[in-house]
Formats: C-alpha cells, structure tokens, sequence
C-alpha cells in the first residue's frame, strides 16, 4: 500500500511517499500554495499518478496536547482533502517534525537557505515514517 505523507503549511506543502510495502517514506517534493482550490487539484492529480491509496496529514497539536490554530487549519484542510480525494486521509500527530527535520539538515551540514528549501519535504518524510512505524503488522 503506498501512502502519501504532507506537511501543510501556509505557504507550502510539504509530500512524502511510501514505498509500495509501506516500509520506507521518502520525500517527494515541496508544493508551493496558490488556493485552496488548486492545491486540491495537484495533490489529487499526484495520489492518482502514484497510485496512492492513503493520506497522512500531519496535526500539529501543541506539546500540552491542545488544539491550536494550526491544528485547527490542518483539520480543515484534511476535511477538504477528504471532499476531493478518492482515497482515504488522516491526521496524524506531527508534534516537532518541522524542528527535527531542521535540526537534522543542520547536523547534515545543509545551509540555511538550503535547509529552508527543503524542510517541509523532509518535515512529510518525517510525519509519514512515524505513522509507517505505528502500522508495523497492519500493512
């Protein structure tokens, strides 16, 4: 089963993918925002070419486990999502992935801009293998 990973953003959104096994997440590329509209359209034009039979979209509750206004944003747009896709979405709780993915290119020697260029991709790699690994068994 391959699944589709996103970190949604105000102004970006970042796409990982599974393998086919739904082992290994990888990221996929970073989709600049336009509308609401049109971002639906990409993403739904990207889970059929890759014949992707779920989506993760990363929830990120506060560290106290709160709903905040981001999360809220991510509820919605999920909701959205879920208008338009024909496969199922999920929230899945992205609590610093965006933190850690940065602090990973920086340990990896990646420059700021460049870590600013990629951190949303890598922030979805990171959301989609946390969801893989708590489906061990399931897949």
């Amino acid at each position: 089963m391959i699944v589709m990973g996103l970190d949604v953003g105000g102004r970006r959104i970042g796409i990982a993918v599974s393998d086919p096994t739904g082992f290994l997440a990888r990221g996929v590329q970073v989709l600049q925002r336009t509308s609401l509209r049109e971002d639906l359209t990409q993403l739904c034009a990207l889970i059929d070419s890759l014949a992707v039979e779920r989506v993760v979209v990363g929830y990120p509750i506060s560290l106290s486990g709160e709903v905040g206004p981001q999360a809220l944003e991510a509820e919605q747009f999920a909701e959205s999502l879920r208008e338009t896709s024909p496969v199922p979405v999920v929230l899945w709780d992205e609590r610093l992935s965006t933190l850690e993915a940065d602090r990973r290119m920086q340990e990896a020697g990646l420059k700021s801009r460049e870590r600013r260029q990629r951190v949303d991709m890598a922030a979805a790699t990171l959301i989609l293998q946390s969801y893989l690994d708590s489906l061990r068994g399931e897949l």
